[in-house]
């Protein structure tokens, strides 16, 4: 960053404090993950320079050439990624994504059937808080109880008895598989659209690790970063017949001018996503995540339906009589980073909430493995288990130190 240094040394010293934190702590926040050289060098590129608004073939500005080969490629790619007939890479976000196909096919106040954000859903599903909220009518299912997964059959009745427009499916903080050809069934059973958001798991469908959504569902929708190691952005898969309303939808429907220096980075995910060797680190997340949720079980703590099939794992720390806010802010000091979430029937706000969302997409691209998350668990077990401990805390923090000193962020280098 010498540039940066000589012209805003403010900026370039917050970001290298940045590049510490990341560097000498662990990161498994399961929405988080660490992009390749490649991918960081096509987002910081000059393909940001551009504005392209419109598609290619069809810009509003001239020069977009090259801009129009970049974006053809992702789109293309992404489609054999995934084994999509049209693709929308345009989305600044997930959100968006979402949002696209909602002006897509509803009209404002029609009905969603959707997760429940407090037992695992997403802000954009229909959240009081959030634009889907506001703009549609929205009813949630929530997990049974008992097992904590989701009841199709339970769902099924729900959705027969709100006569939903539009069915959601997908989570943000739900460790298990999802059966999408049941939602799709429960969707046609009520005449409503169904959308699948692969977000979180979109790295595991693409290397056929998690059951897919595309050819299933209506729609598909997702995010490139998370499971998937690409920049921050958005996408949606859909039928051929669909792509002009989705088109419309993000382009004039909801943005302008498109990023173009992360839709080229998206690209670079695309290709790397398709390699032999993506599909290993993806086998790796899961093996890291069950171990991981294992070894926490193993130590006393209860895990959300008891372990995983995905990428995470959600503990329930209402037998600890910790709070999430207070876990996240022990394991911080340590240089472990997590995420205070809520659990199925939590009692507490989202603010404070009695469970920790913790995941390994992060620390497997750095090439940790089972042996590196068996010690991970441990120290979590540990600080839960005697958060008040300034000196243990001091003391694993050194231990996180050393171990994350032998993974650099970039092992392809």
């Amino acid at each position: 960053m010498s540039y940066l240094q000589k012209r805003d040394p403010d900026v370039a010293r917050i970001i290298q404090k940045e590049y510490e934190r990341q560097v000498n702590g662990l990161e498994l926040i399961a929405s988080e993950n660490v992009v390749s050289h490649a991918v960081l060098e096509a987002a910081g590129s000059i393909m940001t320079n551009k504005y392209a608004e419109g598609y290619p073939g069809k810009r509003y500005y001239g020069g977009c050439e090259f801009h129009d080969q970049v974006e053809d490629l992702a789109r293309d790619r992404v489609c054999a990624l995934f084994g999509a007939e049209h693709a929308n890479v345009q989305p600044h976000s997930g959100s968006q994504a979402n949002m696209a196909v909602y002006f897509t096919k509803l009209q404002t106040g029609q009905k969603i059937l959707s997760m429940n954000l407090s037992q695992g859903g997403h802000l954009s599903h229909g959240s009081p808080v959030n634009f889907s909220g506001k703009i549609y009518n929205v009813a949630q299912y929530g997990v049974d109880l008992k097992t904590e997964q989701m009841d199709y059959g339970q769902i099924a009745e729900m959705a027969k008895q709100t006569k939903p427009d539009l069915i959601v499916c997908g989570a943000s903080a739900y460790p298990r598989t999802i059966d999408f050809k049941a939602f799709q069934e429960i969707s046609e059973d009520v005449g409503a659209v169904c959308v699948a958001d692969i977000a979180h798991i979109a790295g595991l469908v693409a290397t056929g690790l998690h059951p897919t959504s595309v050819g299933v569902t209506d729609f598909t929708t997702s995010t490139t970063h998370k499971t998937l190691r690409g920049p921050r952005g958005g996408f949606v898969l859909c039928r051929e017949e669909d792509g002009p309303g989705i088109d419309k939808s993000v382009f004039p429907g909801m943005q302008g001018g498109p990023l173009m220096h992360i839709i080229a980075a998206k690209a670079v995910c695309f290709y790397e996503a398709s390699t032999p060797a993506f599909k290993e680190y993806a086998a790796q997340i899961i093996k890291n995540a069950q171990v991981l949720a294992e070894t926490l079980k193993n130590e006393g703590l209860r895990l959300v339906s008891d372990g995983t099939d995905n990428h995470l794992c959600l503990l329930d720390l209402t037998n600890l009589g910790l709070t999430g806010l207070a876990a996240e802010n022990a394991l911080g000091e340590a240089g472990i980073t997590v995420n205070k979430n809520t659990i199925p029937n939590d009692q507490k706000g989202p603010f404070i909430t009695s469970g920790l969302r913790v995941g390994t997409p992060a620390v497997t691209s750095r090439g940790m493995k089972e042996e590196e998350m068996r010690k991970i668990g441990t120290w979590i077990a540990a600080i839960l288990k005697d958060i008040d401990n300034t000196s243990l805390k001091a003391k694993i923090h050194g231990e996180v130190i050393e171990l994350a000193s032998k993974y650099t962020l970039y092992p392809e280098v």
